[in-house]
C-alpha cells in the first residue's frame, strides 16, 4: 500500500508542475529507425515478427525511403537513403547496424509550438514546418537541446 501511495504521490506531483503552454503535446506517434538494408529491415517485422508493413514511400524533400511498421499502440518508421545528400547516409556511415534516428511526439499546434519553443531557446532545425511521411506538417528539435534525442514534432 506505501509503495502504491508513494507511486500516485509521485504522479500528482509530476501532474502540478505543467505549465499552461499555448499548444499542447500529445502522444508518441512513432520511433524512427535508421537501416542500412531496408528489404531485410521490412522483412523482419512482417515475415519473423508477424507486424503489418507499409508499402515503401520515397519521400525526396527529406532525402528518404520510408516504411511504417503497425504496432497497435505505435508505430515504428524505417528509414533508408535516398540520395546522395540523405541526411540517413551520415547517420549511417557513423552508425554501420543502424538504430534509432529519432523520436515523433504528436501536438496540436506546430506554429504555436515553434514559437514558444524558440522563446524558450530550443534550435528548430528549419526555419519553417515541412510535409512530412503523414502528409502532416512537421518540425524537428535540435538533438543537443532535448538531451541528445532528435524530436520530430507533427502536427495532429
Amino acid at each position: 500500500m506505501l509503495m502504491q501511495a508513494r507511486s500516485i504521490s509521485s504522479s500528482l506531483h509530476l501532474a502540478q508542475k505543467i505549465p499552461t503552454l499555448p499548444w499542447k503535446l500529445g502522444r508518441l506517434n512513432h520511433v524512427a529507425i535508421a537501416v542500412p538494408d531496408l528489404k531485410k529491415a521490412c522483412s523482419l517485422y512482417q515475415d519473423v515478427l508477424g507486424a503489418k508493413v507499409s508499402e515503401t514511400v520515397p519521400l525526396p524533400e527529406h532525402g528518404v525511403y520510408t516504411v511504417f511498421v503497425e504496432l497497435g499502440n505505435t508505430k515504428l518508421e524505417l528509414l533508408h537513403p535516398l540520395g546522395q545528400k540523405s541526411p540517413i547516409s551520415g547517420f549511417l556511415q557513423k552508425n554501420k547496424d543502424g538504430g534509432m534516428h529519432h523520436i515523433c511526439i504528436e501536438v496540436d499546434n506546430i506554429k504555436e509550438a515553434i514559437a514558444d519553443l524558440k522563446k524558450k531557446k530550443i534550435r528548430i532545425l528549419s526555419e519553417e514546418p515541412k510535409i512530412g511521411a503523414h502528409g502532416k506538417l512537421v518540425v524537428f528539435l535540435h538533438p543537443k537541446d532535448c538531451d541528445g534525442v532528435l524530436v520530430e514534432l507533427e502536427e495532429a
